[in-house]
């Protein structure tokens, strides 16, 4: 049956989880006709098992709410019954708008088993993006908190509404969906390869793309994710993201719960590094995993005046510079391991327990993916883009991008492209370049904004960077840094010719920093830096920025 297969895998996995060369030789994705996370795993070995009354899901903060297995299979079960009597069937699209509350992993839960698609969505949209969403998405039911109701006033009045919260007119209050059956039986089975969630990509540089997942390619697929980040039966595991995105379901939903592990929250007004480092020490949480900007701003604080119970630290989103990584070890002595993904993937590459971690590398392969680099004549190479090989398509692969019409654009032949660009050392270590569209040439010479920002973040006044080409009519383009500073530091003419110094002492000529301008960064929703937005802002100026610095302002550089 597929749930043994499934299981095989997740022990082979298990068992070479310090191992890596053992359990990327020997890895075999498991074969899966028909499967449902929530009924075949985490109803039947879960909630089922001996870890029955073990805690699935703790949430600290508003909202704080600790339920086991066994509970969470109950709720999920009433409130899949529930949304059935309002018409909720197999296929149809949820819009899921809320934050991380209980009720977020009861629809989960809960629309995999009705076999129902989630359309996951950020609680900071606005009116246009949901009509988007609704339209494109072809949604039939929403679910969102009564804080956000209003946004769906006067967008299309045929889905059904379900308030979580007060429920205004129109809407269905969500607790009565708990007054439903505590068992549930599906209307029939479940194929793997049926649609699961359909994401919109955070569009970083374009409108966003619509990726949708099957019941194979995120809750088996996270079967890499599991290993990449180290997570055992019994773990505490904090994912700091945000609904609505990709690596929320990574992270807060499927891999802890593959692997056992309960998954912990903290729900901060405001994102407070201190508060959230109290948290992770008194709650004994065993697992981080939090974005750079998170872990920037970390290093602000005194981290050794803590005392963890942390065994795995992780970074993901964005590649993690070695300054950031340096501090977090000197403190705790656990080495910040980075893993690499996309919406349209799980971890295909990273740094897994008991292998050596390099600074600034995003690790290696995961199980069960067979990376490539292609270069700009489609020849593999030790520096290009990263491309999965098809040849033995993995199932943690997305069905495809949903067009406007409906249909869904066929992956490609041969291999699938990310996007980003890297480079492959002689040990099999792939290093993070840029997207594909970041990387740009000045005097002829090719730059990696990541590189540049690394060296930048080193600098103590810096808390983040993006490097992007400013047009220069002599070099075609230079360097140009926006740069946040970090707390205590100031924007002033010393500020900018120490960032200046620092970074001529530590790039080479064609690498330096032309510019410099102190500003905040532009990001998308989900935190990812929007470079292009940059590049838009320098490609339409006809004079220089106010409030920009220039190395030739500088004297004491000309030496």
């Amino acid at each position: 049956m597929s749930i043994e297969a499934f299981k095989q895998a997740r022990q082979f996995l298990f068992d070479n989880r310090t191992n890596y060369a053992a359990a990327y030789a020997g890895f075999r994705w498991p074969v899966m006709e028909k499967f449902n996370f929530a009924l075949d795993w985490f109803d039947a070995e879960l909630a089922a098992g001996p870890m029955a009354h073990t805690p699935a899901l703790q949430i600290e903060g508003e909202g704080a709410a600790t339920l086991t297995f066994a509970q969470l299979s109950e709720r999920s079960n009433r409130v899949a019954n529930g949304m059935r009597a309002l018409g909720v069937k197999r296929g149809d699209r949820i819009l899921l708008m809320l934050g991380n509350v209980v009720p977020l992993w009861e629809v989960m839960l809960a629309a995999i088993k009705l076999g129902a698609v989630v359309v996951p969505t950020s609680t900071l949209l606005n009116k246009p993006d949901l009509a988007d969403r609704l339209a494109r998405g072809r949604v039939k039911h929403i679910v969102a908190a009564t804080a956000d109701c209003a946004k769906f006033e006067g967008l299309d009045p045929q889905a059904t509404r379900i308030a979580v919260g007060e429920a205004p007119p129109g809407w269905t209050a969500y607790e009565t969906l708990h007054t439903g059956a505590a068992t549930f039986t599906p209307d029939g089975p479940t194929h793997a390869s049926d649609p699961l969630l359909l994401y919109f990509t955070s569009g970083t540089t374009a409108k966003p793309k619509l990726v949708l997942h099957s019941h194979q390619s995120y809750p088996v697929g996270s079967l890499s994710t599991m290993f990449a980040l180290g997570l055992q039966p019994g773990d505490k595991h904090l994912n700091i993201s945000s609904p609505g995105w990709a690596k929320h379901a990574w992270s807060c939903f499927f891999t802890p719960w593959l692997a056992g592990a309960t998954i912990f929250i903290l729900n901060q007004p405001r994102f407070n590094a201190k508060a959230m480092l109290d948290a992770l020490a008194a709650h004994k949480v065993t697992s981080l995993c939090a974005p750079p900007t998170v872990w920037r701003m970390f290093i602000q604080e005194d981290l050794k005046s803590w005392k963890m119970s942390l065994r795995e630290l992780l970074s993901a989103g964005e590649p993690l510079n070695p300054e950031v990584m340096d501090q977090v070890e000197a403190a705790w002595h656990i080495v910040i391991r980075d893993v690499y993904g996309q919406t349209e993937t799980t971890a295909q590459i990273g740094n897994p327990p008991g292998l050596k971690v390099k600074p600034g590398s995003m690790g290696v392969p995961m199980p069960g993916y067979r990376m490539r680099l292609l270069n700009t004549q489609d020849q593999d190479a030790n520096e290009g883009e990263v491309c999965i090989s098809l040849d033995a398509k993995p199932p943690s692969l997305m069905l495809g991008y949903q067009n406007e019409d409906g249909t869904f654009q066929p992956l490609g032949k041969d291999v699938y492209r990310t996007g980003d660009v890297a480079s492959r050392d002689e040990e099999g270590y792939l290093t993070f370049i840029g997207r594909a569209d970041d990387v740009f040439k000045a005097s002829d010479y090719r730059i990696s904004p990541f590189e540049l920002e690394s060296v930048l973040i080193e600098h103590p006044a810096v808390a983040e960077a993006a490097v992007v080409p400013a047009p220069d009519p002599i070099r075609l383009a230079v360097p140009k840094a926006y740069i946040v500073l970090a707390p205590g530091s100031n924007g002033s003419p010393e500020t900018a010719l120490s960032i200046f110094r620092h970074c001529r002492e530590r790039l080479a000529p064609f690498q330096r920093i032309r510019r410099l301008e102190f500003s905040d960064l532009p990001k998308t929703i989900s935190g990812k830096i929007r470079r292009v937005e940059l590049r838009q802002s320098e490609n339409a100026r006809t004079d220089r920025a106010p409030g920009e610095f220039r190395e030739d302002d500088f004297p004491e550089l000309k030496a």
